[in-house]
């Protein structure tokens, strides 16, 4: 589809086998459907989502509350999947329609109900209570992220340079970090090797990391 007109004709036919009286171009919005008494819907199209769109339906939303943006379906499973959850923030409808003309409701108008996941809300507090001071504001982050996990590896790193190899349940106890053993076995950063079983020591990237992030512990 080339032009935003190619979209109408195949919005206005789903619209209209749902029993709506579809015209285009009334007043500021693209197309208006009406069905007997019930509030108008309106239907903002256009050939890509763009942040001017969102502004055109939200600006809608003060004549009625059944606002649509309707695009050509993207190809990526992202785009579509985070558009939707937008338009449910924003309390819009969201139309896609298939290069064979098929039109799609991803989500219709209605108010924005969020469904707050447990798991996920005792994970962020989880790494808000482990993370030591607020290490993302300043200069570490030039390297990325400071996580918690980060922070229990430069713990151990840091008692190794000092140390030099030592088994992991030492380190674990002399650092506070319990998971050292799997931490240091795991060796996400590439900062250890291991010496012999159950003994850890640091290597060369692990000495640069301390140089990196030594001062992101809080």
């Amino acid at each position: 589809m080339e032009r935003e007109a190619d979209l109408y004709p195949h919005v206005k036919a789903y619209l209209q086998a749902q029993g709506y009286t579809v015209k285009g171009e009334i007043g500021a919005a693209d197309l208006v459907a009406v069905r007997r008494d019930e509030d108008p819907v309106i239907v903002e199209l256009k050939l890509r989502v763009t942040l001017t769109l969102y502004h055109q339906a939200v600006t809608r939303l003060r004549m009625t509350d059944l606002v649509y943006i309707a695009v050509p379906k993207p190809k990526g499973r992202k785009a579509l999947r985070e558009n939707t959850i937008l338009c449910r923030r924003l309390g819009l409808g969201f139309l896609t329609v298939r290069r064979d003309g098929t039109v799609e409701a991803q989500c219709d108008p209605g108010p924005y109900a969020p469904r707050q996941t447990k798991t996920k809300r005792d994970k962020l507090l989880r790494e808000f209570h482990r993370l030591k001071g607020d290490p993302n504001d300043g200069g570490a982050t030039r390297h990325g992220i400071v996580t918690a996990y980060r922070q229990d590896a430069l713990r151990c790193a840091m008692y190794l340079a000092e140390a030099g190899a030592e088994k992991g349940s030492i380190v674990a106890r002399a650092t506070g970090v319990e998971t050292a053993t799997t931490l240091m076995r795991d060796n996400h950063y590439g900062w250890f090797r291991k010496v012999e079983t159950g003994v850890y020591d640091l290597t060369p990237q692990g000495r640069q990391g301390l140089v990196d992030w030594g001062d992101s512990l809080g």
